[in-house]
């Protein structure tokens, strides 16, 4: 990804070196916003799933909603850096949020009409993550276009933490504005007010930015095809995992023809960008050892994420018996561990290193995840003096997952010159929303699959109609609880195995870091 501009940007009149932290602020805020919806469904589909007409025993089919928006995240990620190398950063940018609000709207609208079920919602979240999904490399580019040096840097890492902060954040963020909103629309007034958001962030950089020096777009190119085999090949891998058909087999029927070819159709996409002269990936970069370890860490961890974000918020509501609002607080526990995993996570590192502090934070979310996998219906009311015990591990949890954030970062931004840390954040968010899309289609497989196993056929005689609604609902609260469980022993799997991965990957490469990130790129 080129960035010919930055210098023409940073050296401009008084005007526009003083509208640099304005643009940038708009360009973050944007990103911020479409950050926040990637997740901020998961608090919020039991109500939507009611208003698209699902019932509760096929709940977990409505997984496209999320991992709707996720594959339009990572088919737009590597391909409108690019775009915005020929058209310009803040053009893209504005095509950017229209996509987003549009989606905005389609979602806030599904269940409206007999015709707005299940796919009109799909469809509306993946126009969403396609349109957020832009912000991420643009939002890194401009700020690597309007600094150099080590203000670049910082504002690379600001803009970073945002896109962080809104992807953790949102469920709470959703289940707090629909709260509030309940007369306005409740769920849709969280989409709704999206437009507004995006409105005043586009239309302010395009004000702001209006003077900005048009990017020489020289022998750039837009990989639009490498764009339709990415796409291609991971909605095959989601179909191959989509349950089809929970109620006598874990996978779909189209498991081993849409895998097959969904795993060729993404192979042909890695073959197609390393015959490229300028490959989305540097090849050092591909041949580095740390960087594939830290790669599939990376995915191994967005994996198991989708769990605790996902299914504790329905665990909540579904074993738990707690509200929309109650779910979210319940995940903030969770949430707020992140961030102060991350900064401790970014000192310990400086101190004794990416590897070490890396397979700490992967034991710490492990171990937290088997204890939540002994977790019973009354978990809520077991205390460790004034805490409650899930709550503690719950922050663990979090704490886990925020202290590997800053090494394995850190350990790809290192293999790269400064001109390319923007794209190598991006790379590291690209790789953990690849585990993110395709472990919650597989999770969810399993876990539809599981439930309905466990759940059987309940033999309902108890003569009084409400008490056989009761011993129901307790039986399906029963079978819920027992598939979150074995979830979270399969995460603690995930996290130890990421842990492994680091342990074999990164020490290699620790002392040469330095020298390989200012040697010349190929």
């Amino acid at each position: 990804m080129q960035r010919r501009c930055g210098h023409r940007v940073a050296g401009g009149d008084a005007g526009r070196v003083t509208r640099r932290p304005l643009l940038l602020f708009l360009a973050g805020l944007g990103l911020f916003v479409a950050a926040l919806d990637a997740y901020v469904v998961v608090t919020l589909l039991p109500a939507m799933v009611a208003d698209i007409g699902l019932t509760i025993d096929s709940f977990e089919q409505a997984t496209p909603i999320v991992t709707g928006f996720l594959g339009g995240y990572v088919v737009a990620m590597p391909l409108l850096g690019a775009y915005s190398d020929v058209r310009g950063r803040v053009p893209v940018y504005a095509l950017c949020m229209i996509v987003f609000s549009a989606g905005s709207a389609i979602t806030a609208t599904a269940g409206l009409w007999s015709f707005a079920g299940l796919p009109w919602l799909i469809a509306g979240r993946f126009l969403q993550g396609l349109g957020g999904g832009g912000l991420v490399p643009l939002s890194l580019a401009l700020a690597a276009d309007l600094y150099s040096g080590e203000r670049r840097t910082i504002a690379l890492g600001s803009v970073a933490a945002l896109q962080e902060a809104g992807s953790l954040f949102g469920p709470l963020y959703g289940a707090t504005l629909a709260a509030l909103a309940g007369p306005l629309g409740s769920w849709r007034f969280v989409f709704w007010v999206n437009l507004p958001l995006a409105f005043i962030c586009a239309g302010g950089l395009v004000l702001a930015g209006r003077a900005s020096p048009r990017q020489d777009s020289g022998s750039s190119t837009v990989d639009w095809a490498g764009a339709g085999l990415l796409g291609a090949g991971l909605g095959l891998l989601v179909v191959a995992l989509y349950p089809d058909d929970p109620s006598t087999r874990a996978t779909s029927g189209l498991l081993v023809p849409a895998g097959a070819l969904g795993v060729v159709v993404v192979a042909l996409y890695g073959w197609r960008q390393l015959r490229q002269l300028e490959p989305l990936i540097p090849r050092r970069l591909l041949r580095s050892r740390a960087f594939a370890g830290a790669s599939i860490a990376n995915v191994l961890i967005g994996v198991a994420l989708m769990v605790a974000l996902v299914d504790v918020p329905l665990l909540g509501r579904l074993v738990f018996g707690l509200d929309q609002l109650g779910s979210g607080l319940l995940l903030s526990h969770f949430l707020l561990g992140v961030p102060v995993g991350a900064v401790l996570g970014g000192v310990v590192a400086g101190r004794i290193g990416a590897r070490v502090t890396a397979i700490a934070g992967m034991a710490c979310a492990a171990a937290a995840f088997a204890q939540m996998s002994g977790w019973n219906a009354d978990e809520l009311s077991l205390r460790a003096g004034p805490i409650r015990v899930a709550d503690l591990a719950l922050g663990a949890c979090g704490l886990g997952f925020g202290i590997v954030i800053a090494p394995l970062a850190a350990t790809v931004l290192e293999l790269t010159r400064a001109a390319q840390h923007g794209l190598a954040a991006s790379l590291v968010v690209l790789a953990r929303t690849m585990g993110m899309l395709v472990g919650l289609s597989a999770l969810t497989a399993f876990g539809l699959y599981r439930f309905r196993q466990i759940l059987g056929t309940p033999n309902l005689t108890d003569p009084d109609v409400q008490e056989r609604i009761h011993h129901l609902e307790r039986l399906v609260a029963a079978a819920f609880l027992q598939e979150y469980r074995e979830i979270f022993i399969i995460a603690a799997a995930l996290c130890v195995l990421a842990g492994l991965v680091a342990l074999l990957t990164m020490g290699r490469e620790r002392h040469s870091l330095a020298l390989s990130a200012s040697a010349p790129q190929q």
